[in-house]
């Protein structure tokens, strides 16, 4: 019930050019090529916020740039990549205005 207004986002082939993108300009080691795709399909359907819980490749400061770099390179508008907690401060820090 909860996710009953959630739409689903499509892995196209334009997903796919950008997580090889990703992988071969080094945005991400060739060994994550799941959590590129991940990356890829939130940003070729234009997803405003990826939330995730993985540091190791996602939510990774040392990454997050390259990332968003290999995005810019692409054509497309990163999302903001964050973990749950990172979300709901910001919302926390809107709401108290």
């Amino acid at each position: 019930m909860a996710l009953e207004g959630v739409s689903l986002v499509d892995a196209t082939p334009d997903a796919e050019e950008l997580a090889r993108e990703l992988l071969v300009l080094g945005a991400l080691p060739r060994q994550a090529a799941d959590d590129a795709a991940h990356i890829a399909i939130a940003v070729t359907n234009g997803v405003d916020y990826l939330v995730t819980w993985n540091f190791r490749h996602i939510a990774n400061a040392a990454m997050r740039a390259r990332i968003e770099r290999v995005c810019r390179q692409s054509g497309y508008e990163p999302p903001v990549i964050c973990t749950p907690n990172e979300l709901m401060e910001a919302d926390r820090a809107d709401n108290a205005d």
